[in-house]
């Protein structure tokens, strides 16, 4: 399967040994966040595995749902809904390249459930006084990769996430202040309804 690092980014600087002493948002705490994001839009700047960095537009519709849309000069739109992702190369007439949104780790913040305290998901977890970080994969397919996810205390909020694929190539999402609550068309994420408006 072709990397989908370049398409995600972000990469992160070393992140600090943290001592579980100080460990201020709770697994349980911050799973119980993410499952109240029903829908979100924000601003993101992302940094891609060869250092190259992207600015644009992300909504997000849980469970499921999600809509990257990059800055010119860039022409890719990515989109995940109906347990597919699909990249659309607005340079390129081919069709949308499209993968199992269960064989990203982007799956994770998409899931109906989110479940952090599942000792399985989990991979590493610290925190200091101005972040908590959780690292989580699939631990029946840890080839997939897996997702950081960096949260901001008082209040909890999500500030990044870094994916790492199967390379060991990374990828960062640095992401702006979050709008919650809008009601989005499905439309909006629908890779069907995309694939026909750019073959007409």
């Amino acid at each position: 399967m072709k990397s989908l690092a370049p398409t995600f980014a972000l990469l992160l600087a070393l992140l600090p040994a943290l001592p579980a002493s100080a460990q201020n948002q709770t697994l349980d705490e911050l799973s119980a966040y993410l499952n109240s994001i029903s829908s979100a839009e924000t601003i993101f700047n992302q940094i891609n595995a060869d250092g190259s960095r992207s600015t644009g537009k992300l909504f997000l519709y849980r469970p499921g749902r999600a809509r990257f849309e990059y800055d010119p000069p860039e022409q890719t739109l990515v989109l995940a809904s109906g347990g597919q992702v699909a990249i659309f190369d607005g340079k390129s007439n081919s069709p949308a390249e499209q993968y199992p949104l269960k064989l990203t780790p982007l799956n994770l913040v998409l899931a109906r459930n989110i479940n952090l305290a599942e000792a399985d998901n989990v991979v590493s977890y610290g925190s200091d006084a101005s972040m908590t970080w959780v690292e989580a994969q699939d631990p029946d397919h840890p080839e997939y990769g897996s997702i950081l996810l960096i949260f901001s205390p008082n209040p909890t909020t999500l500030k990044q996430w870094i994916i790492r694929d199967e390379f060991g190539n990374q990828t960062s999402v640095l992401l702006g202040d979050l709008k919650l609550g809008e009601d989005y068309s499905n439309f909006l994420f629908d890779i069907d309804t995309e694939s026909d408006r750019r073959e007409n």
